[in-house]
């Protein structure tokens, strides 16, 4: 079975919602999971913010978060998986995000810079009173830019189930 078929019955058969909070997949990995049918039970909304001025303005990343660890890190991963979680009107029950490096250059090519191919995943699940679970992971990636995109948005969805499993009981009891 592919990964986004298997996502999305994964979450139909849980009835869960999930959100995508997309910098460097620009949007892939919702659309994998748009291309499954029925996966309107399941996908609810898209996040692309590809500048730090997006990340911040649409998804609440602070701006020190983005200085003291840069765009391509696990901690603004978090807090982009977490912002779409607390949108207003976003009624999902799980965010996914995914910030990096497709390819040399992407943040101007300095030396700070992580290797091409670095992308930073978070997966946010939202408990009750409101209070979020996060896990986070940085992997890297080979081949060219499109490559790397298309390779971190199906990673990025095949780990939803994983995760989902780390939470406890009670929190998966939905």
């Amino acid at each position: 079975m592919n990964i986004p078929i298997q996502v999305v019955s994964f979450l139909s058969s849980r009835g869960l919602k999930l959100a995508t909070a997309e910098s460097c997949t620009g949007g892939q990995i919702a659309s994998y999971l748009a291309s499954v049918p029925g996966s309107g039970a399941c996908l609810d909304v898209g996040f692309v913010s590809y500048s730090p001025s997006g990340k911040a303005g649409f998804l609440g990343v602070r701006q020190s978060t983005m200085k003291r660890y840069g765009l391509t890190s696990e901690a603004v991963a978090r807090e982009m998986a977490e912002g779409a979680l607390r949108q207003e009107g976003c009624c999902v029950d799980i965010a996914v995000s995914n910030t990096g490096l497709a390819d040399s250059g992407a943040h101007g090519g300095s030396d700070d810079d992580p290797p091409p191919g670095t992308q930073c995943f978070a997966w946010s699940f939202r408990r009750r009173g409101n209070e979020f679970t996060t896990f986070a992971e940085t992997r890297r990636f080979s081949g060219d830019r499109n490559d790397v995109r298309s390779a971190a948005a199906l990673y990025a969805l095949s780990r939803v189930e994983h995760y989902f499993d780390q939470l406890p009981r009670v929190e998966r009891d939905h």
